[in-house]
């Protein structure tokens, strides 16, 4: 469902500001970028994705409880990675990266999510070169990033 409800542009122009991947473009930019966003309603033990599944979307969480872990030879055994909530967001790098899901992904409670899905995002940036460019240049920063924390 695409984003109409005022309240909720308010929310997710607020949280695109403070992701790092979106931090740098300007209020219009983010209006183009919230274009392309729909919401979706899930249920406890929904599973939004599993470990090695095709990285297509990213997720906001507007309200509710995501379980990222990888899973154990039963329930019990699962390692969890993190426990993410309201205003946390997760799957960013599979916008741009043609990589898979490195864990899994449950639903702990009802939960309410804004999802860019990359096809949505890729017209996004094939549209608008001056958010391509500041995309990409924080996109390269993190791979930076994200390289030197792992060879330190």
């Amino acid at each position: 469902m695409a984003i109409q409800n005022e309240q909720d542009i308010h929310i997710i122009a607020n949280l695109l500001k403070s992701m790092e991947l979106f931090s740098t473009l300007d209020e219009s930019e983010h209006a183009e970028v919230i274009k392309h966003i729909t919401m979706d309603y899930l249920p406890s033990n929904h599973v939004l994705f599993k470990e090695g599944d095709p990285g297509n979307s990213m997720y906001i969480i507007k309200s509710g409880i995501i379980r990222i872990y990888h899973p154990g030879e039963t329930p019990s055994f699962d390692k969890v990675v993190a426990m993410l909530g309201d205003g946390d967001f997760f799957g960013e790098m599979a916008l741009l990266s043609e990589t898979t899901r490195n864990a899994n992904a449950m639903v702990v409670e009802p939960t309410q999510l804004f999802i860019i899905k990359k096809e949505d995002f890729l017209k996004l940036i094939s549209e608008n070169p001056k958010i391509a460019e500041k995309i990409s240049a924080e996109f390269l920063e993190r791979v930076k990033k994200n390289t030197r924390e792992k060879n330190a």
